[in-house]
């Protein structure tokens, strides 16, 4: 109900409506979609900015550049990260808006839960997330939640892994085909 309240007052407001989840399509040896439940009462600010990112088109064609077995499988790098672009600066790019400041919660670390990457600075979440193969509440209280995975785990599960302590992705990373923000 307060959601609802809050998107009407926004919605007569004339600014945009709240998002609800996103549908990321994904190609390449995974393929399929995964439906990511948002967040907005625990991470207003880091949803806000992810839903823009996913409205204007900015994750289409984006790859998984760090995936890591039975840890996470990470994506979002809208600077660097595009498919068929140099993939050695995958990673270390970020969007044209500012970073943002942490908005860490309570909320455990679980299997599917979708989190903000960022730098040593905890004030430094961009564009780029994580989702999560297993549990990894030794991140708890570290990285803003921002969303859980409601359906598509097959489709996570099935990224293409990479390799090394790093998780870099060899040779054809899988990718983001479409991010569409869900109401």
């Amino acid at each position: 109900m307060r959601k609802l309240a809050v998107a009407a007052v926004l919605a007569l407001a004339g600014a945009p409506a709240l998002a609800t989840g996103l549908d990321i399509e994904v190609a390449g040896e995974a393929s399929g979609t995964i439906h990511i439940d948002l967040l907005e009462d625990v991470a207003p600010g880091h949803v806000a900015q992810v839903a823009a990112l996913a409205e204007e088109g900015a994750y289409d064609g984006v790859v998984f550049h760090r995936v890591i077995e039975g840890f996470m499988a990470q994506t979002g790098d809208v600077q660097y990260g595009k498919a068929g672009g140099d993939m050695r600066r995958a990673g270390m790019g970020r969007s044209e808006r500012p970073s943002l400041k942490a908005e860490f919660s309570d909320l455990p670390v679980d299997r599917g839960v979708v989190g903000m990457a960022r730098s040593q600075d905890p004030n430094s979440a961009n564009s780029q997330f994580f989702i999560m193969f297993e549990e990894g509440h030794f991140l708890n209280g570290q990285y803003t939640v921002i969303g859980r995975v409601t359906s598509g785990m097959d489709v996570v599960d099935a990224i293409k892994l990479g390799q090394g302590p790093n998780g870099a992705v060899i040779g054809e990373p899988d990718v983001m085909k479409t991010v569409t923000v869900t109401e």
